[in-house]
């Protein structure tokens, strides 16, 4: 069972390892503009996750990481009540509007223009929007647990913290 974990944490790793193709352009290292000018197009809500009303949500994708483990998008909704699962972390910026969070532990939250929330990868919230919401996402793919604890212990050799302990 570890060998098969270790195995696929090893070949996740080496897959957003992989080069670019020769033939496919560069990802551009600078992304500049207004989420008010950006085309969003139909980013429909799994009508199992809808509870109330008929939310109809679109989505413009803004910016992408170059291995792919992050998206900046802009995304809006009407009004509706529904439970969102949250497949990556998001941190998400309130542009226009509001949304009554629900957590599911109870937690309730209204997030209006200018708040900041974050929400872990692989959660669930219930959203009310009353009238319409829009939102700048940062979304980040969680690395799985070992190729991430690799990396935190990559991070400090890097960093100096562990060089006075080999010996």
């Amino acid at each position: 069972m570890v060998w098969k974990l270790m195995t696929a944490t090893a070949a996740a790793f080496a897959v957003r390892a992989v080069p670019v193709w020769a033939n496919e352009p560069p990802a551009p290292n600078f992304v500049a503009g207004t989420a008010e000018t950006m085309c969003l197009k139909p980013a429909p809500i799994d009508p199992s996750w809808i509870i109330a009303g008929n939310p109809v949500a679109r989505f413009a994708e803004h910016s992408r990481g170059r291995d792919d483990a992050a998206v900046t998008a802009v995304w809006d909704c009407t009004a509706g009540e529904f439970r969102w699962h949250f497949g990556w972390d998001e941190t998400v910026v309130i542009l226009k509007g509001s949304v009554h969070v629900t957590a599911a532990d109870g937690t309730e939250r209204t997030l209006g223009a200018g708040d900041v929330a974050y929400f872990a990868g692989g959660t669930t919230a219930v959203w009310r929007i009353d009238d319409y919401v829009r939102k700048i996402a940062f979304c980040r793919k969680p690395f799985p647990k070992p190729l991430a604890l690799a990396y935190r212990l990559r991070n400090l050799i890097r960093s100096g913290v562990l060089s006075g302990l080999a010996a």
